[in-house]
């Protein structure tokens, strides 16, 4: 009996490793604002330490990641080194180099002091954020030095602070957007050779009416010790396919998120104005804001990524969660939690992604976890994929799948209304708009249903018009007849 039990024991703790992962968590909100649990979207297919890859250093502070085809940069803060990975199509990463200098000519620094991002743009070109020297540098392919991005000399922009970037985009140009350590005036944005054209996509200027008011009431002296109103700064960025900038914030007042004055995730254009579409829910991250260790905060994403299907995916800091929102503003899934089991974070500062896989890098736990879509997350995206392309009839099909894995999932009602509005199928439409309230949905559904039945019975709706009119006037005229015909 004994022996049974030491079996039977044994099997559980060789089974515990495989449970030890976020598994069932993934959810998103109804129409009312309510959680509705979800399938999982995501899976953790590994994590990965720094001695996997026999390196001699463990990771210290890692900051950012980056993918360039299935290349994946790991920026080592810590350690003033980059680490390049090949990612393999057996959802492993095999260690490449470690890059901890650089070719540069006589007089140029050619290592780095606690970097923080790396962009490798598609010509091959490094762009490299050396915070503590106070430089983005740019390499080519084969790291020989270029030049470097260095603080600005213009009249705007403000000096008297160490210049510390600390995330660096490029575009297809050459042209670098960087972030810096206490620059409030949007993007630093510099031409090809290094040359400082102004600021990029300043943030507005948020402030509380009573205190605006409080303020011009006061003396000069009252007003100088007062906190002064200035725009909040961007935490992170990601380039998307068609050069649009995704932006983040996390700095902000929880009351200035449901009146979309915060607006913690922006796109923006060249002009650098906010263009992201935002339709039912505003993308915000957790609509409930109670209920996990404590916290009564709303999300604060530190970092965005961009998939090829144009769903944005941004990483709450808070809670460890990431957000998945179709181009519509629409909340796909959400998933992920604080916590030391895989799926988990301790600290999570940075997202990527290849393809439809993604990488989480945890400062705290000094690890980067590939999550891996599941059937439903890829019927999710098929969906949305043969939408764009106008397979609408695929696209259709796709959410009757995610629909018989979760009936409750109301993007799929949706999705299959909007399908069959493309369709022309417009009764049908509305049937699946109504489901789930889709207001506005349904009222379009119902405009072109109207007008489709009113030309399809134009012929029938002249013939009874006519009728009435023409059918008072002909049994007046019999009437008449028929009293002229009597008084003879």
């Amino acid at each position: 009996m004994k022996k049974i039990k030491l079996i039977f024991l044994s099997i559980i703790f060789a089974l515990i490793p495989f449970y030890m992962a976020a598994v069932g968590d993934t959810y998103i909100y109804d129409i009312w604002g309510d959680i509705e649990h979800s399938p999982d979207a995501y899976r953790v297919t590994n994590v990965f330490y720094a001695k996997d890859f026999g390196l001699e250093k463990n990771f210290v502070s890692p900051s950012s990641l980056f993918c360039k085809g299935n290349l994946l940069y790991l920026v080592d803060s810590g350690n003033n080194r980059i680490i390049e990975f090949t990612y393999r199509e057996d959802k492993t990463l095999e260690f490449n180099r470690i890059i901890e200098s650089f070719n540069a000519p006589e007089g140029i620094v050619n290592t780095f002091a606690s970097p923080t991002d790396i962009y490798v743009n598609k010509d091959g070109s490094f762009f490299i954020a050396d915070t503590n020297n106070g430089r983005v540098v740019k390499l080519d392919s084969e790291l020989n030095y270029l030049f470097s991005f260095v603080e600005p000399d213009d009249a705007n922009y403000e000096k008297g602070k160490n210049f510390l970037p600390e995330k660096v985009i490029a575009d297809s140009k050459g042209r670098a957007y960087i972030l810096a350590k206490n620059v409030n005036k949007g993007f630093l944005k510099y031409e090809s050779d290094g040359t400082f054209t102004g600021f990029y996509g300043a943030s507005e200027v948020t402030y509380n009416w009573t205190d605006y008011i409080w303020k011009r009431l006061s003396t000069r002296a009252q007003r100088e010790q007062m906190e002064s109103f200035v725009p909040t700064e961007y935490t992170n960025a990601y380039l998307d396919n068609e050069g649009f900038i995704f932006a983040v914030i996390k700095n902000f007042k929880p009351e200035e998120l449901m009146d979309d004055m915060a607006k913690p995730i922006r796109r923006l254009n060249a002009l650098g104005g906010d263009i992201l579409i935002k339709n039912w829910d505003l993308p915000i991250g957790d609509l409930q804001w109670g209920g996990t260790a404590g916290l009564d905060t709303p999300s604060h994403f530190n970092d965005i990524t961009v998939l090829n299907n144009e769903v944005y995916i941004a990483l709450d800091e808070t809670r460890g969660r990431l957000f998945a929102y179709d181009n519509q503003g629409e909340l796909l899934f959400a998933f992920g939690n604080s916590g030391n089991i895989d799926g988990y974070f301790r600290l999570p500062v940075s997202l990527e992604h290849y393809n439809r896989d993604l990488f989480v890098l945890d400062q705290a736990a000094c690890t980067i976890t590939l999550f891996s879509s599941t059937q439903f997350g890829d019927y999710v995206y098929n969906a949305i994929e043969y939408y764009s392309e106008g397979k609408y009839d695929l696209s259709a099909a796709e959410w009757e799948k995610v629909m018989k894995l979760n009936g409750n999932y109301d993007l799929a009602y949706g999705g299959i209304g909007k399908a069959k509005l493309r369709q022309n199928e417009y009764k049908e439409a509305m049937k699946y708009f109504k489901v789930k309230c889709y207001r506005k949905k349904y009222s379009k559904a119902l405009m072109y249903y109207r007008k489709e039945w009113i030309e399809a019975n134009l012929g029938w709706l002249l013939l009874i018009l006519c009728v009435l009119i023409f059918v008072p006037f002909i049994i007046k005229g019999i009437k008449a007849f028929r009293k002229e015909l009597a008084s003879l």
